[in-house]
Parts: C-alpha cells; structure tokens; sequence
C-alpha cells in the first residue's frame, strides 16, 4: 500500500492522513467545489476535483471517485465515515478496480448495513434485540398492524438510515400515519432507500456502543465501550468512555455479544455495535460498518491509533493486540463542535475568526501524567471557512484525556471556553452548559437528557449571555478608539445597543488612553437619570481581541464584526450577538407590528408546504418544511395565526431572513388583500423554526 486515496472530505479526511502520512504512505484528497481549498486539500500528497457542488455530485459519485484513484495512482481508498463508508456497491467497486478497500467486506457491509438484516443475524448469534417489525410489506396497513400487535411508544426507523437521519418516536397509534411518511421522506432524500422499520422504543434508556475489531486471521477483539447519550435530533454531541453505567461484568457481556455479532457476518476491520442500555438489559440497535466519529474517545482511553488499525487490517496483518493485551486507562470525553445555535438549528456563514485551544490535532491522546489531562482537537476550521449547506454541520471535535471522569470534565469546559471561534452561531457554549449540569457531572445522563433539560440549559446559558452583554458589550463601538493616542473628550455621546429583542441606552465619553466614563442611563431612554456609572479600559489584543479592565476585573473579549451595525462577540465561554442601535428611532411604546412573517433561519431547500393561504395555523402547527445540511427541519408559528401568503414552494431553494409566509391577525385582513397571494403587514419581530 503505497498511496491511499480517502473518499471523504472535513476533519476525517485531516485525520486519515495524518496516519497515512506517519506511516509513510502518500495521500490523495478528492473535493467537490465548495471544498477547492480545504485544509485536506493542501494537507495530502495530491488532490482531484470531483466537481459538483453537493454531495450527489460529488462524493457519492461511485465513478468519479474510481476515476480519481487511477489518475492519481493509488493503490487502496478509506472512506472515512458518512457518505459512501457503508455503501457495499462502492466497496465492491473498489475491489473489482483493482485497489484495497480500507473497510469491512461487501458481503458483511450487506448484511449489517440493513437495520433488519442485522436484526435477524443478531438474533441467530444471541444478541439481544427488541420486538419489531421489519418485513418486506412497507404499506402504512401492514405497519399499523403490527404496531397494535407491538404496542406503542415505538420507533420508526429506516432501514439504511444513520445519524438520526429517517427515525421518529410514536408515542400512540394515530401519530404512525405521519412518522411514517415523515421518516420514509427524510430516508429517500438521505440514503435513496425509504425502506422502514418499526420496534418496540424504550424511553429511558443509554445509548451505548462497543467498539469492535477483527482481522483476516480469525482474530476478533473489542476495545470497550463509549456512552453516547447526549443526543439533540437523535444525533450524537458529547461520547464518553467508560460509560459510566457499565461494570466490568456488563462489559464483557456486550463486548462478548458485539465480538459474536462482528464474526457471524463475516466481518474485518474496525466496527462499533451500538446497544440501548437500560439498567442491565441491552438490546441492539444497530451494527456501523465503519469507523465512528467518535472513535478518538476509544482511543484517548485505550493510546491506540484506530486508523492505523485499520490500514495494517487492510494490508493482512494480524491484529496488534489480543483481548487481554487491551487496557483502559483513565476517562476521555469527546464533544462534537457544531455551525449551530442553542436551539440546534444549523446555520452557514463564514468563520471570521478562529483561535484554538492548546491542543495536539490527530493522534491518538498521550496518557496524562499525574493530575493532569491531555488535549486532541481534530476539525478543518480555519478563518475564512464558509461553512455552505451542502453538507452537515460538524465542524470539529474536542477530545480530553484525563484520570479522572471529575477531571476530563472540568478540563473539557475549559478547552470550551478558550476556544473562539466567530462569525456564525456554534454550539460551543451549550456544550460546556451540558457538561456542568447536575445530571450529567453525576454521570445520569440518558438519552432522554437533552429532550427534558435542554429549556433549563438555555436558560443558564441566557443569564451568562446577559451578564457578559451588560459588562463587556460597548467593547464593540469603542474597541477601535481604544489605542493610547486616544485623546480626552469632554463631551459624552450616547449609544443604544440592542441585545437579542432588548435595548440599553448608555452615554460614553473619552477619557484618553484608552479609558473610557460609561454612565448607563434608566429604562434604556437617552436622557433618563443616572443608573450607575463606571470606567473601562480597553487595550487591543490584536485584530480579534481586546482586554477589558473595568472595577479591576480583567477578561479578554474577542469580536468581529458580522456588518457595518452588527457584533458577534465572545467573553469567558459567552458568545453573543450584538447590533449598534444608535441612530435607529427608539420604538415607539405600545406599537402595531402588523401581521407576522415566518422566516427562513437557514439556507435550504423547501420540501412540503403545509400552510394554504386563509387557512387558521394553530400554535406550533407546522407551516412548512426545509431541507439543509441532511436534515429536514419544520418552521411553526409559535402562536395561533391566519395564514395570508404563502411565498415559496416545494423544491426551491431559500436563503437566512427571506419570507415564506406571511400571517394576518384576522381573517378579513386576508379577505380584504387582492389576488390569490394576499399580502400583509410586515412585522418587525419574524418568527422563526419551531
């Protein structure tokens, strides 16, 4: 194996070839055009342009990337995870071009790929799985049947889907209709099989999962197991190893049942067989053929290179190690950095400013030293990403080493919030806010975590938000005269900074040198009395950093601006948005806004249009659906509403801010606006998804 050609693209493709490349073997990149000058483009020995723009014409083209392994003369392709890593028509054509395929059998891809197949293997080699239905009859009749004979709640899965992609949770009969119909959609438009399953759910469980390996020897090891349970969207954003649920008893069962599974398909190479746990039961949800984004937690915890496992597997050497050669040393957490906002919606826009904590990126975590932990940050972040939706929104992954669970915690928070990262919404701050909550420090998060704390952890994170805003918000307007040739002024200015829906009202005035008399003015008014009245000083830290002293209390604020009125700023693990209201008239008290618009959050895709013009939308009913970054996503109104117009249709393409629907507060203003697309009032407050 001279030269490996890795069929992914973002943090994988970095790390498989940071192995490659330790091991001595040359790397080829593939990018579509979005990625033209990705940080695994530079990174590899060569690189090929695939064309195309979104992943249909790009990375999951079987021919192109074929193509490319003969251009460039390599000789083996990894294909990371995602895309085509679980397709066992690209693994064979792999093997009939010619090249070693980095990666588990057809055959076994094949038989564990299928939700029901894997099912029905496990059930033959003793894996414990829960009652479902997975036949051939897909009709809405036939799964209605065997629902009454399963009993709800119980969940609809597509048969090839992953990520959470194709699954919804039916909690009584008559909502099977339209789970059905649902996960059948999101499965086409994610897999191209709308193929589904129905099972018996349980509620309260953990989602853990065994890491497996087995080479073409007969050898076949597991290597412990991580915790997944903290899920928004059925998706995975903080895994641990060891579970804190698990005993070495329960692991060696799992570990035995994975290891039984992995063998009767046939399999080699790296694999993870994913368990629900509930108390001591398991029962199996499905077996992933191929390795896991969260493979790094297994091993920080185990100081084995998984990737370059998987290269001497490839070759036909025998496995490094047998089971009892394994250890697990120590506690390791692993948090997916994420292009969203607290209410788990994805957003694009360009990564204006990057600061990494101090970590060593794509390899595998040194065992700390006493008392201490150790740091890994694999991502393709750089200033001047743009993050597009044509793709998910994993940006990267923090992983911490530590001897202690207590300890990988606190050290995960503070690799949190020395992070920076500027210029569209991440999910930095709401995973430190998840690390530290009560639940999940006592090690008693399930996966149901998130679904019944996610109100509360907003709310924690709104205070630190106001808190922050209200010290070091002004940092914005007045960073740029900070410099020590700033000059004294004896006349105050006033300023109108609007957070979020809310607006304060201060007057400003130039000390010299940096310094700065602020006098907050009440009730947010310019000429109202006097609340407090305080000095800043303000040092620039560079172009993205300013140091903020004020009442002897120093904190480094970082800050870009998004437009000419516009602020995203970070303080303390805080980020927060910011816009300079201060030619803009103060509303008016007691206002009409007019009807309401439904806006677009993200860019996307429309998918189904719900909402009819004259039609009366009860609160969280759903108006439409969009499509971005492999998920489809339901926009509501957050209130009862009369729909007036309808401005998209299904199939077109939307942009952040534009107008898809637009509400009346009665029917006869809808009556009263002329054609088939009556028009409302604008409001100045859109809604947004629900």
């Amino acid at each position: 194996m001279k030269r490996i050609l890795i069929a992914n693209r973002g943090e994988i493709a970095r790390r498989v070839i940071h192995t490659a490349h330790a091991m001595g073997i040359e790397t080829v990149a593939v990018y579509s055009d979005p990625d033209a000058n990705a940080l695994q483009v530079r990174e590899a020995t060569q690189a090929f342009a695939l064309g195309g723009t979104t992943s249909a014409e790009s990375y999951l083209r079987v021919d192109r990337l074929i193509e490319a392994a003969r251009a460039t003369g390599a000789d083996a392709v990894h294909p990371g995870y995602g895309f085509l890593s679980e397709d066992a028509g690209f693994a064979q054509a792999v093997q009939d071009a010619g090249l070693c395929w980095i990666g588990p059998p057809p055959a076994a891809i094949r038989a564990l790929g299928s939700k029901s197949a894997a099912k029905a293997l496990a059930a033959a080699q003793g894996v414990p799985c829960l009652p479902g239905y997975a036949g051939e009859d897909q009709s809405e009749a036939r799964f209605v049947e065997e629902a009454g004979r399963i009993g709800c709640p119980l969940m609809v899965k597509a048969v090839a889907g992953g990520g959470g992609r194709g699954m919804r949770l039916v909690q009584e009969a008559a909502q099977l209709p339209a789970a059905l119909a649902s996960a059948r959609s999101e499965a086409v438009a994610g897999f191209g099989n709308g193929e589904l399953l129905i099972e018996r759910a349980v509620l309260h469980p953990r989602h853990v999962e065994v890491q497996v390996f087995v080479d073409t020897h007969g050898n076949a090891i597991h290597l412990g197991e991580r915790d997944c349970s903290v899920q928004r969207r059925h998706q995975k954003i903080i895994e641990e190893a060891p579970s804190p649920a698990v005993n070495a008893a329960l692991r060696q069962r799992m570990g035995q049942c994975a290891v039984s599974l992995a063998q009767g398909a046939g399999y080699v190479g790296a694999g993870t067989v994913e368990f629900l746990l509930e108390g001591d039961s398991f029962y199996l949800m499905e077996m992933n053929t191929r390795l896991q984004v969260e493979h790094p937690v297994t091993e920080a915890l185990t100081g084995l290179d998984l990737v370059e496992w998987q290269i001497r597997v490839a070759r036909g050497e025998p496995l490094p190690l047998a089971q009892e050669g394994v250890r697990l040393e120590g506690h390791s957490i692993e948090v997916r950095l994420c292009s969203e906002d607290e209410n788990f919606t994805p957003h694009t826009g360009r990564v204006q400013h990057f600061r990494a904590p101090a970590a060593s990126a794509f390899v595998a975590v040194a065992r700390p030293g006493e008392g201490h932990a150790s740091l890994r940050f694999d991502h393709s972040i750089e200033a001047g990403l743009e993050v597009t939706p044509h793709y998910d929104a994993l940006l990267g992954k923090l992983i911490v080493h530590a001897e202690t669970r207590e300890q990988a915690i606190d050290a995960m928070v503070q690799a949190l919030g020395q992070l920076e990262l500027l210029g569209l919404p991440t999910n930095r701050a709401l995973l430190a806010a998840c690390l530290e909550h009560p639940q999940f420090r006592a090690g008693d998060a399930l996966i149901s975590f998130l679904a019944g704390e996610a109100e509360a952890v907003r709310e924690k994170l709104l205070k630190k938000e106001l808190s922050a805003h209200s010290q070091y918000a002004l940092v914005a307007i007045l960073a740029k005269n900070s410099e020590s040739r700033g000059l004294p002024c004896s006349f105050s200015r006033p300023v109108r900074l609007r957070h979020r829906e809310s607006a304060s009202a201060m007057a400003v005035r130039a000390l010299g040198a940096g310094h700065w008399h602020v006098q907050r003015l009440a009730g947010g008014k310019d000429g109202a009395a006097a609340d407090d009245a305080s000095v800043l000083q303000l040092e620039r830290l560079g172009e993205h950093a300013v140091r903020c002293v004020s009442a002897g209390v120093s904190q480094r604020v970082a800050l870009v601006p998004v437009t000419s009125q516009r602020w995203h700023l970070q303080a303390g693990g805080v980020d927060w948005w910011l816009d300079d209201v201060s030619l803009r008239a103060a509303a008016r008290a007691g206002s009409d806004a007019g009807a309401a618009e439904l806006r677009a959050p993200f860019n996307g895709r429309v998918v189904h249009v719900m909402a009819e013009v004259g039609q009366t939308l009860p609160a969280r009913g759903t108006a439409l659906v969009i499509e971005s970054m492999k998920l489809e996503h339901s926009l509501s109104s957050p209130a009862e509403a009369i729909v007036a117009e309808v401005l998209v249709s299904v199939g077109q393409q939307v942009t952040p801010g534009q107008v898809l629907v637009r509400f009346a507060k009665s029917a006869a203003a809808v009556e009263a606006a002329p054609g088939d697309r009556q028009t409302a009032p604008k409001s100045q407050q859109p809604i947004t998804a629900g």
